[in-house]
């Protein structure tokens, strides 16, 4: 059965020419290859500015870039989220996107009877793939996963999307070309499976 794919490329650097973007473009490549429906969203390439009150994320109407990545998220039947590990988490860049694009009213609302939230993304599934310098396990167990959790939980559960799988490929600098090879037709294998 044929899927709907959105792929959220996180890495800020607007040039496309990092290993996020082959990883990228090698899940929809795969997903494509299979009959799937792929839409990118570049999230370098948006034009937002940053959320800075509660006033903002509650009532300021999103600009056109975020509602057309919204849009996208609302069509998917699974979004791929693909970025570079920084600090121990997503870059700032991208989590200023799901600041503003999974606000009150599209990802979640209040119940009307104020007794918790209604999640609004229910029936999506979700992959997180981030690239890292140090070996995954490491980041697993060393550091706990943090910046992973948070976004599995405090972002992507919390407005419905299940499940939500993980690829966290290690030691991206220092690895050969056979590795990154090998992660790519990987990801063109996860593509086909749109999961």
């Amino acid at each position: 059965m044929s899927k709907r794919v959105a792929i959220i490329q996180g890495h800020p650097d607007p040039s496309g020419s990092h290993f996020c973007n082959a990883l990228a473009d090698a899940y929809a490549a795969g997903a494509r290859g299979e009959g799937h429906e792929v839409r990118m969203v570049d999230v370098a390439r948006l034009d937002f500015h940053l959320l800075r009150t509660q006033e903002q994320f509650r009532n300021e109407t999103p600009c056109n870039d975020i509602r057309d990545a919204q849009e996208t998220i609302r069509w998917a039947d699974h979004i791929v989220f693909c970025f570079p590990l920084w600090l121990g988490s997503l870059p700032a860049l991208l989590k200023g996107f799901l600041e503003q694009a999974f606000r009150e009213g599209f990802a979640m609302k209040m119940r009307p009877d104020g007794r918790g939230w209604a999640r609004l993304l229910k029936g999506k599934s979700a992959r997180i793939v981030i690239t890292m310098g140090m070996p995954a396990l490491v980041y697993r167990l060393a550091f706990g996963a943090h910046g992973l959790k948070s976004m599995e939980r405090s972002i992507l559960s919390f407005a419905g999307i299940a499940p939500v799988r993980e690829s966290l490929i290690g030691m991206v600098e220092t690895r050969s070309t056979g590795y990154r090879a090998r992660w790519l037709m990987r990801m063109q294998s996860l593509g086909r499976k749109a999961r």
